[in-house]
């Protein structure tokens, strides 16, 4: 059984309240992008877990998928399993690979055991493992809200642009990120904003609250962004709290001025 998690981008990303529990509440477009992992499960005499492709830091044994997994065997009678999981998709970068990992984790055990677990369950399975995995369990366009992990689904599509993804390799924790944003409310009807598909109005007032305090730290980012203007696109931020830069497009653009240690992406949606 093999299933192929795709990242995300977040089309404004508002912090809008620290919460009493320490966790911040946000408003952000969760929009899904073709950029993938490959995970892949087999029945074996002894659960393990295997990674190729790019390096992830920290403990195997901490990771979302085999966290998923281990979250619904507590729950069902599920067999050992072999994990093989082919990282493309780059850490760290605000494009939620990791989340995306979990949460297509539990789908393709619901689907390869016949759980028959709808998407409410799941969900709730999914916001266990971290505020970003819910938004992958129906992999659609979404308003989210809360600490994320309440979504509203909207139409969107931005089908026939081209899309540009750059990640400098940049770290930034999510401690960091947050440690420099003051929370505020959005002051925009995000949804009817997003909904307008007025580019010209997403670079006015879709914004990302973490560029502020973020781009002064790394004026990298700050060049990454001027230069996808530059070069065409017609709306262009960070996702989640970065590194990963993006850029939309009406045309396949020239990008021979990124630099060939980064990680870049161009694809047409």
């Amino acid at each position: 059984m093999i299933t192929f998690p795709n990242a995300k981008i977040n089309l404004g990303l508002f912090i809008t309240e620290k919460l009493p529990n320490g966790y911040h509440a946000l408003e952000t477009c969760f929009y899904p992008i073709p950029i993938y992992d490959a995970l892949e499960a087999i029945e074996a005499k002894k659960t393990s877990f295997h990674i190729s492709g790019m390096e992830i830091p920290g403990d195997p044994n901490q990771n979302l998928i085999l966290k998923a997994y281990k979250l619904l065997k507590k729950d069902y009678q599920l067999p050992e399993i072999e994990i093989h999981l082919l990282k493309n998709i780059p850490m760290g970068a605000g494009l939620g690979g990791g989340s995306a990992d979990g949460a297509f984790m539990l789908k393709l055990i619901s689907e390869t055991y016949q759980l028959f677990l709808d998407d409410i369950i799941l969900e709730d399975y999914a916001a266990q493992l971290g505020s970003d995995c819910p938004f992958f369990i129906s992999n659609e366009p979404a308003i989210g809200t809360g600490t994320g992990i309440e979504l509203e689904p909207i139409e969107l599509s931005l089908k026939g642009l081209w899309f540009t993804l750059i990640h400098p390799g940049i770290h930034i924790s999510t401690k960091e990120a947050y440690e420099g944003v003051t929370p505020k409310s959005s002051g925009i009807d995000l949804k009817s904003l997003i909904q307008s598909r007025s580019f010209e109005d997403w670079k006015k007032e879709l914004k990302n609250d973490f560029e502020e305090s973020i781009f002064p730290q790394y004026p990298e980012l700050t060049a990454i962004k001027s230069n996808l203007y530059k070069s065409g696109a017609v709306y262009s931020a960070m996702s989640g709290s970065g590194s990963a830069m993006f850029g939309l497009f009406k045309a396949k653009p020239d990008l021979d001025w990124v630099n060939e240690s980064h990680f870049s992406k161009t694809v047409q949606l």
